[in-house]
């Protein structure tokens, strides 16, 4: 009897969402507290337009949602520990399918340089001799390495300089540290919004990628309960009503 219970609990730690003290499920949601406008920090709450979705679902679903910021490089650990039960936070799917159980892909989204209002950089050709500024473990931080599909571009640079987070690596262009930021263009719509007239979006991209739910691998009962719902907030209307809240375009959401 003992490893029969012992078997069922192992079940149910793979399937997610640990009931709290209440019985109640929690829904762990493992987030970058510095990627607005899909997971951040205003004044003592964390928003954006991921945490919302979450939060939706959660209501949909009883569960008790939980927004748990974690260190980017950790995100692995904690998702394999059970401390978080799915990354959703503008996680791009491409160059990372075999390493999770991925929802659909629910947001289109390009990777794009920002640059000062006042810079002479017009485009792509422009950065040869620059330095780039870009996020820790991100699509585009390997497709501008050595070895990634946009290496060729990368070259170009007189360095590519990576760093923890985007609000660092924003900063540092405000301040001239970098010269450009290569980035998400929902990021960098939010940080132009936040501060007009200081930057500008290259008109080339880098590259497209589109944003799914990251699951433990293996986890497809938990994926395919959330992705129900995310799906019906898609058919209502829900999820195009956060996307216009957070300045993210209606055009590039993958579910209607």
């Amino acid at each position: 009897m003992k490893k029969l219970a012992f078997l069922f609990a192992a079940v149910a730690a793979l399937a997610g969402c640990e009931k709290a003290d209440d019985g109640v499920k929690k829904f762990v949601v493992g987030f970058d507290a510095d990627f607005p406008p899909y997971g951040y920090k205003e004044g003592s709450e964390y928003v954006g337009f991921d945490l919302d979705l979450a939060r939706a679902v959660c209501e949909r679903k009883g569960w008790r949602f939980v927004a748990n910021p974690i260190n980017w490089d950790a995100k692995d650990m904690e998702l394999n520990s059970g401390s978080i039960d799915c990354i959703w936070n503008g996680f791009t799917m491409q160059g990372r399918e075999d390493a999770y159980t991925f929802s659909a892909p629910y947001v289109d989204n390009s990777q794009v340089v920002m640059v000062r209002a006042d810079s002479a950089i017009s485009s792509l050709a422009g950065l040869a001799g620059k330095i780039v500024g870009v996020q820790t473990d991100t699509p585009v931080q390997r497709a501008l390495s050595k070895g990634g599909d946009k290496e060729s571009l990368g070259d170009t640079f007189s360095a590519l300089i990576v760093m923890p987070n985007y609000n660092q690596a924003i900063q540092e262009l405000e301040m001239g540290g970098v010269d450009a930021v290569a980035l998400d263009v929902g990021v960098a719509r939010k940080k132009i919004g936040d501060k007009p007239g200081r930057f500008a979006v290259l008109d080339e991209i880098i590259m497209t990628e589109t944003y799914g739910i990251g699951f433990k691998k293996g986890n497809e009962a938990l994926r395919d309960e959330v992705e129900a719902v995310l799906r019906e907030l898609a058919a209502d209307g829900t999820m195009a009503a956060l996307a216009v809240k957070y300045g993210i375009e209606p055009a590039s959401l993958l579910l209607k």
